[in-house]
């Protein structure tokens, strides 16, 4: 039996733990959040397993695990995804990492992993740049060269071109994990041999990356995540559905393009707590009414905010997900549509950092008897009727 179509929300990084300040509920708990208890209170709920062990605690694996992916075997890094996104195409000896603008204090220590939230003009200068006083200037082996590509805000590309360079050989560490850690404490290195020549150019392009902006907001670099394009699967031909993403940053809508998923791009979409949420929600209705059969809603906001560890920046970020999204999709679409909500991993406002525990899943499908659940939080999903979903337990639920 075919399923209804779908919309999953999924809101990055809003799980969260209980927290005094709240009388030891979750955010989720205390928010006022209406559409997604019905969700719960009308469907099926359970907990599932997005980032497991042996695996990189990052966006692109917490949603390619939510996708149905195989980690083992399709895990290529952010770059390579941000540069689908981007349009950016890939040879055989291309090897592209994330590189995040960052804020270095006078002490070394990395005073901010977004660069103040870097704007797009002060981004864009600083990516022209860092293409003219490092890229153009740079010497490698013969054929080699280096370009550095703007994405959305803080986030951006820098691609290795030429055969001796790798990712995959290459350890690093993640910036969000070590705001007030010396960056210098946290340079890429190499995991084997064949990585130590790439883990040095990395760090010469942090090294001089830091005499260009001197200066400025955004005053360093950090590459990670990096990679070679690599083959994932279609969930559109695996399940023989028309399928849509609509997300503000590369990463997830490279995923979505390389999983056969259509892009859609709302104007506004910033990633952050001033993004369009009317926008990307009537783009889900109009997906909807035009046919699609599963349209994956992402949000950037909730987890920008807690990495940041705000609370109450935190809560409207809950709220006006809620209300300004899902609300507005649901009151145009009405319960004929299948919804689920789930976060790709949590990130507790009290570390502010990305933690494996299991997430919070409510599915509604018209027809499917509900099970005892009332509310949308980390306490009650566990209890609910799906159990515990790891692997592609989640999308064979809802499009199998």
């Amino acid at each position: 039996m075919k399923h209804a179509q779908t919309v999953l929300f999924l809101g990055d990084g809003m799980a969260d733990e209980p927290l005094a300040e709240l009388g030891g509920r979750t955010p989720l708990q205390a928010a006022n959040v209406p559409n997604m208890d019905w969700i719960a209170a009308h469907g099926r709920s359970g907990q599932m397993l997005t980032l497991p062990d042996g695996f990189p605690t990052s966006s692109d694996v917490a949603n390619m695990s939510v996708l149905g992916g195989d980690l083992a075997k399709e895990l290529c890094g952010r770059g390579p995804l941000e540069a689908a996104s981007q349009g950016i195409e890939m040879g055989p000896d291309d090897v592209v990492f994330r590189m995040n603008l960052t804020t270095v204090a006078p002490d070394g220590t990395l005073a901010d992993f977004s660069g103040g939230h870097v704007g797009e003009a002060e981004q864009k200068e600083a990516i022209a740049l860092l293409n003219e006083k490092i890229a153009a200037t740079w010497k490698g082996h013969d054929g080699e060269y280096i370009r550095f590509y703007a994405g959305v805000s803080y986030r951006n590309l820098v691609l290795l071109h030429g055969p001796a360079f790798s990712g995959s050989a290459v350890a690093y560490d993640k910036p969000d994990d070590n705001s007030g850690n010396p960056v210098a404490e946290h340079l890429p290195r190499a995991k084997s041999p064949e990585g130590e020549y790439t883990a040095q150019v990395l760090r010469d392009i942090i090294s001089k990356a830091s005499e260009v902006l001197k200066g400025r907001g955004a005053n360093g670099v950090w590459p990670w995540s990096g990679g070679k394009a690599g083959a994932i699967h279609s969930v559109s031909k695996q399940y023989g559905i028309k399928g849509a993403i609509v997300a503000a940053v590369d990463v997830i809508n490279g995923l979505g393009c390389t999983m056969g998923l259509d892009v859609i791009k709302v104007p506004g979409a910033t990633g952050y707590i001033d993004t369009n949420y009317e926008g990307k929600a009537d783009a889900a209705i109009k997906a909807i009414k035009d046919g699609y059969d599963f349209v994956y809603v992402h949000i950037e906001a909730t987890d920008e905010v807690s990495h940041a560890q705000d609370l109450k920046l935190k809560l409207q970020a809950l709220e006006d997900f809620d209300s300004r999204l899902i609300g507005r999709v649901r009151a145009a679409l009405g319960d004929s549509v299948s919804y689920c909500v789930l976060p790709d991993h949590p990130v507790p406002i009290r570390l502010g950092k990305h933690t494996r525990t299991p997430v919070p899943v409510a599915v509604y499908q018209p027809g499917e008897a509900a099970d005892a659940i009332k509310t949308y939080d980390e306490v009650e999903a566990p209890k609910g009727a799906l159990g515990a979903l790891k692997g592609g337990d989640l999308m064979d639920l809802l499009l199998g």
